[in-house]
């Protein structure tokens, strides 16, 4: 059986180039926006190669709550109405450390749930609390919403700070699926 650490190193993003390193000169705005379904769009119409999304997602990042695309010869800022990025599938690994929960982007990359890459809430553009996976370069992907009723099924239920949360584990770590709307005790 796999280390939590261990499974995480075999799917690591290596594949991912150096953005952090370039420091090329803005050059503004392009007409491309990712909508709230994670659907990418040039001038209104959608991208319908998936190589293409998964070259512009490889150079992606997020800096004071702005996207941009980021070469090592320019930089040009873009528009994401929610999460750059979807979790289209998931399945449980066994780990030495328990059931670890692996996730499936709609890049085809594979993230394992772990405080390395954690889930966390945040709200939404409806202001829903709603899980989001938190990446690399400050990027998040939110879960696709058959994912995110099929995880519902494996969260367990905790009083926190006089609240219920429902939380789900992965390598033996707890993450807060989601919180009650009623406080605890009433």
């Amino acid at each position: 059986m796999l280390s939590l650490a261990a499974i995480q190193q075999q799917l690591q993003q290596s594949s991912l180039p150096p953005v952090e390193t370039w420091d090329p000169p803005f050059c503004g705005d392009i007409p491309l926006q990712i909508d709230s379904n994670g659907d990418w769009l040039y001038q209104h119409s959608k991208i319908q190669r998936p190589a293409l999304i998964k070259l512009f997602a490889s150079v992606l990042l997020r800096q004071n709550d702005a996207y941009y695309l980021q070469t090592p010869v320019e930089k040009v800022r873009i528009e994401v109405v929610d999460a750059p990025l979807i979790v289209t599938q998931h399945n449980w690994l066994e780990t030495d450390n328990g059931r670890a929960l692996c996730l499936t982007l709609n890049t085809e990359q594979e993230i394992v749930v772990s405080p390395q890459y954690p889930l966390a809430l945040q709200r939404d553009p409806q202001q829903q609390f709603l899980p989001y996976l938190q990446l690399w370069r400050g990027l998040t992907a939110k879960l696709h919403r058959n994912v995110y009723y099929q995880l519902a099924e494996h969260v367990s239920a905790v009083y926190c700070n006089a609240r219920l949360h429902y939380q789900i584990k992965s390598g033996g770590f707890p993450y807060t699926f989601a919180i009650s709307a009623c406080d605890a005790g009433r």
